[in-house]
């Protein structure tokens, strides 16, 4: 396994790797942190699966997602990868999208447990974390420097499949795009986001500022985070 690659050249929506990768088709999914929900409404939108547990351990998050009522086979619940509360061998799939890096780091080791007890047999863990690299990461790490817990969150994965807790299927790297119309938009999505408490001194918010500006054009800023997929098979 590779916590990354020298030239990931692969520049697409995270959509067309997830779909290339899954058998969505009546799949029961658990989703484990999931956010905003961007990507529990595209997968439920899609209309292929047969339902879709989105757990959010952020209290503020889960309270908005309360309020979607458009999604029928969508149950959002709060809870956490550590402690799934879904019976065994229940669930076809797992996704983590850029999640499991979240997990306490003392905790990682379980949430991995906890995915191969509530999949089947046979069932697929969807991991994908940010790799520490790119202009957005450089911006990032001013006030929140990931790097300790990114390795961490791979090194957890690498021993679930050199434990043959679960095998690994393939992996994927891959680029995205993150657009933001201006500092605004960066401020209100990235620092003010609910999961974490960032408290920026003026010092600090003008050096990022600083750095977020030398890439801001008439059309804003954009930026290419690299992303890597672990692909893992419960054994049957």
């Amino acid at each position: 396994m590779q916590i990354t690659i020298p030239d990931i050249d692969l520049i697409c929506d995270e959509q067309e790797i997830y779909e290339q990768l899954l058998p969505m088709d009546q799949a029961k999914i658990l989703e484990l942190g999931c956010g905003k929900a961007d990507k529990t409404r595209a997968i439920a939108k899609a209309g292929r699966v047969a339902s879709i547990l989105a757990l959010e351990v952020d209290a503020i998050q889960h309270a908005n997602n309360l309020m979607v009522t458009d999604l029928p086979n969508v149950c959002f619940e709060a809870g956490c990868a550590e402690d799934i509360p879904v019976a065994d061998n229940s669930m076809d799939i797992v996704l983590m999208f850029k999640s499991l890096h979240h997990v306490p780091m003392n905790k990682m080791d379980q949430a991995l447990k906890e995915i191969h007890r509530v999949l089947k047999p046979g069932g697929l863990a969807y991991i994908s974390e940010p790799i520490y690299a790119g202009e957005f990461n450089e911006i990032l790490r001013l006030f929140h420097d990931e790097k300790q817990v990114r390795e961490a969150a791979f090194a957890a994965v690498e021993r679930a499949v050199s434990s043959e807790l679960m095998t690994l299927v393939t992996q994927k790297f891959f680029k995205t795009t993150m657009h933001f119309d201006d500092f605004a938009q960066f401020e209100d999505k990235i620092i003010k986001v609910t999961h974490t408490n960032h408290s920026l001194s003026p010092e600090l918010l003008d050096a990022v500022y600083t750095k977020f500006m030398r890439h801001m054009t008439t059309a804003g800023a954009d930026f290419f985070m690299p992303i890597r997929v672990d692909l893992l098979r419960k054994p049957s």
